[in-house]
């Protein structure tokens, strides 16, 4: 067998690399040591963007990267990425032009001014030349009030300016299918991929020892020992932590900030955007969005220092505070209350280092690192968004690959993510095909479309799969999903956990209708599996339970 590359991290960009060093003929061992979209990736606010602010700090090439991957994830991941339409408040004409230019020419000073309509009207107008993208229609300023917009306090605003983006619902099922894909491209070459979640590796000179994360942190025999080719930290926010546990001295390389969202049922809330999005800038300057997110909203983001364990960010009551406001400066008629945030989250960017560097200022940009010195290459990711995960992986596999004296065979840049094969061409067909799969096998179609969100054309598949089974028309109990779904992803996905089908493959978390007689059943199908002893089942529930409560605010009934 081949000397593998190691990849430590199976979030977003950890899913991509691997994918694209796999098309270039390069066995992998892929290693996070919780479970995949862990970390940064299931936190997001979610959108497939190009970062239109990034051009008041002059950075032209980022954003001139993220819209050629915008473009490719339209085209490419269909099932997962969909276009928005995102409109921004105006109060005034002018404003903002000389905080702006301090901004663009790296300057202190400006303050944190309100942008006027004609400041946001040049922003716009570039934003589509550096796009170029017929897919979405060119940006427009409207009166406040007009047919089409947001109603916005017309008391404050009195334009709305207009622009598309687009938005990834579910990112976690994107770094599952990219890592489906990777398997297929694996079995097709003949080429290793083998992904251990809920794993470690320890270096020991020139070998990377694997273990089992175990939940009593008792010692254990490693797994797996292996002499990679090299290893890659595609860690995120703990790409310093990783550093030390493999025992490597290095300058610190992040420099985290905490972002806050929080998720409402509110029907007045979700009625008022009616399937836009709004970007807003809140009295301290920072950027703000409230977003449609299936039947709910999202509404995010904060964006403040962190230092602390990534994986123990949380929302504060201050953040949520913070976001409520900024919902009821907007949207003054629609009452919203902490009593109807359904569900919170916190997850740390992983920006690059920067010092005293205010945060919003800090570049989006990634890069791959080499660390000299060590018995073996290794390279940390460095930065990185999830719009840009894609260009990421090429350009970090190019330089691996050179670095290897090997040459690069192809790219990701035409291949499909599973799921997205054969798609219907409008949501006409798209609404046809899923009527058809109802009737095919005999269920509602809301349980189509529940499927179709985590799978996309793979659907079909994983009902045909599961035909004979019993319980093939049977759903989780108070939700639209079929039982017999679930067992194909435990089958497939490399569910591990409870935790992991609820919060990043049955997307469950979203659902407010989740409840623990849900989640006995999920229990149920995991001991099933052999994940779980029937004994295991009541502290495993309530292990979840209380997670779902502490971490996301969510109580589960």
């Amino acid at each position: 067998m081949s000397q593998p590359v190691v990849v430590l991290g199976a979030g977003i960009n950890g899913a991509a690399l691997a994918r694209e060093l796999l098309l270039n003929s390069v066995p992998v061992v892929l290693v996070d040591t919780a479970d995949i979209a862990y970390g940064t990736t299931a936190y997001s606010s979610r959108l497939i963007h190009g970062g239109l602010r990034y051009l008041e700090y002059g950075d032209f090439k980022l954003v001139r990267e993220a819209l050629a991957e915008r473009r490719r994830l339209l085209e490419l991941a269909p099932q997962f990425v969909q276009p928005l339409e995102i409109q921004i408040p105006l109060s005034q004409r002018g404003g903002g032009w000389c905080a702006s230019a301090a901004r663009f020419l790296g300057m202190p000073g400006g303050g944190d001014v309100q942008r006027g309509m004609w400041l946001i009207r040049s922003g716009l107008w570039m934003y589509d030349c550096l796009a170029r993208d017929r897919q979405l229609p060119p940006h427009r300023i409207y009166p406040a009030g007009t047919a089409g917009t947001v109603p916005v306090d017309p008391n404050r605003f009195r334009w709305m300016g207009s622009y598309w983006d687009a938005q990834m619902a579910y990112p976690e099922c994107f770094t599952v299918a990219l890592l489906e894909d990777a398997r297929q491209i694996a079995d097709s070459l003949e080429l290793e991929f083998t992904l251990y979640n809920y794993h470690r590796a320890v270096r020991d000179d020139r070998r990377l020892l694997i273990y089992s994360v175990q939940a009593d942190d008792s010692p254990s025999e490693p797994v797996r020992v292996v002499e990679p080719l090299a290893v890659i930290n595609a860690t995120g926010a703990w790409v310093d932590h990783a550093m030390r546990s493999l025992d490597i001295t290095a300058p610190r390389k992040i420099g985290g900030t905490k972002g806050t969202h929080f998720v409402t049922n509110h029907p007045d809330l979700h009625a008022a955007l009616d399937g836009r999005g709004l970007y807003a800038q809140a009295s301290d300057g920072r950027p703000v969005f409230v977003l449609p997110l299936k039947s709910s909203v999202l509404v995010g983001t904060t964006d403040t220092a962190y230092d602390g364990e990534p994986g123990a960010a949380v929302a504060s009551e201050e953040e949520l505070e913070y976001l409520l406001g900024l919902v009821r400066h907007l949207l003054p008629q629609v009452p919203i209350t902490r009593d109807d945030i359904h569900l919170h989250y916190a997850g740390v960017r992983p920006l690059p280092y920067s010092g005293d560097k205010k945060p919003g200022a800090i570049s989006r940009r990634h890069w791959l690192e080499r660390h000299l010195g060590g018995t073996m290459p290794l390279y940390s990711i460095i930065g990185g968004k999830l719009t840009t995960c894609r260009s990421l992986a090429e350009d970090a596999t190019g330089q691996v690959l050179k670095d290897l004296g090997r040459q690069g065979a192809t790219n990701s840049r035409q291949r499909i993510v599973p799921g997205g094969e054969s798609y219907p061409a409008d949501g006409e067909k798209l609404a046809q095909t899923q009527m058809t799969l109802a009737e095919r096998f005999t269920l509602p179609v809301s349980s189509i479309v529940a499927t179709w969100s985590l799978l996309g054309t793979r659907a079909e598949r994983a009902l045909q799969d599961s035909q004979p089974e019993r319980d093939q028309r049977v759903l989780l109990p108070g939700c639209d999903l079929p039982r017999s779904v679930a067992k194909w992803v435990i089958r497939n996905q490399w569910v591990r956990r409870l935790d992991d089908l609820v919060e990043r493959r049955l997307m469950l978390l979203y659902d407010p209708r989740l409840t623990k007689a849900c989640l006995e059943d999920l229990a149920t199908l995991l001991v099933q599996a052999g994940h779980l002893s029937t004994s295991e089942v009541p502290a495993a529930v309530a292990a979840t339970v209380q997670r779902l409560e502490t971490h996301f605010g969510k109580h589960v009934p």
